[in-house]
């Protein structure tokens, strides 16, 4: 179990939420309990669900003030910068401007523990773009639970890794997370320790792919 945080949590937001957990076999996800998932995420919830990286906030992208909940909860400005959780490459096309070449290397390295950072549609909010570069990072989870929940969902996920203020590693205890997170968040999705290693992120807007941070998805074809 990590440390806990020296400061309080911002005021803003602070309202008490019920807050449920489900433990969720995080290889054969149980269809009921993806519903229910999938359901409250419909409604504007916020939840903290497991990946193939570690945990992770995610809510739907038209999910405004679920949004701000997760910028409250990380103490983060609007700038900070979310990732558009993908089911598949036809869905990345919806969001992204993706060159053939993009294409190909997205093809080669999706699903995966990977985050790309791509020139954003006019799909996407602006406001959950870079400000200057208008881009947004998209990712595809090889992670069974987030697989069945985007398959049910039809529509990506907004999400930003489970990392709260003054905490130096993202937190992988499921039973931490409720009870750092309880009244704040509406679903704490138990799948078991996934990790404290983030994504690798790849740039993919200029002719060349740029590594911006090496993560657990090996590197060495884009140097």
């Amino acid at each position: 179990m990590h440390g806990r945080a020296t400061g309080c949590l911002p005021e803003t937001h602070r309202i008490r939420r019920m807050t449920q957990r489900f433990a969720v076999h995080p290889v054969t996800p149980q269809p009921r309990l993806v519903q229910q998932t999938v359901d409250l995420l419909r409604r504007g919830g916020l939840i903290v669900y497991p990946t193939d990286s570690c945990y992770a906030f995610g809510c739907e992208l038209a999910a405004r003030s679920a949004i701000e909940r997760i910028e409250a909860i990380r103490a983060t400005d609007r700038n900070h910068n979310f990732t558009l959780v993908c089911r598949d490459l036809a869905e990345i096309a919806t969001y992204a401007r993706v060159e053939n070449w993009v294409y190909r290397l997205l093809r080669a390295h999706t699903p995966g523990p990977y985050t790309f950072i791509l020139p954003a549609t006019r799909d996407v909010p602006r406001r959950l773009q870079n400000p200057k570069r208008r881009t947004i990072g998209i990712r595809v989870p090889d992670h069974p639970v987030p697989r069945a929940i985007l398959a049910q969902l039809d529509t990506p996920l907004m999400s930003s890794t489970m990392l709260l203020p003054g905490d130096e590693l993202p937190l992988t205890d499921a039973a931490d997370i409720y009870d750092r997170l309880r009244g704040r968040v509406d679903l704490v999705i138990d799948g078991g320790n996934c990790g404290v290693e983030p994504t690798s992120v790849i740039d993919l807007t200029s002719n060349h792919p740029q590594v911006l941070r090496t993560g657990r998805g090996s590197v060495k074809y884009f140097v």
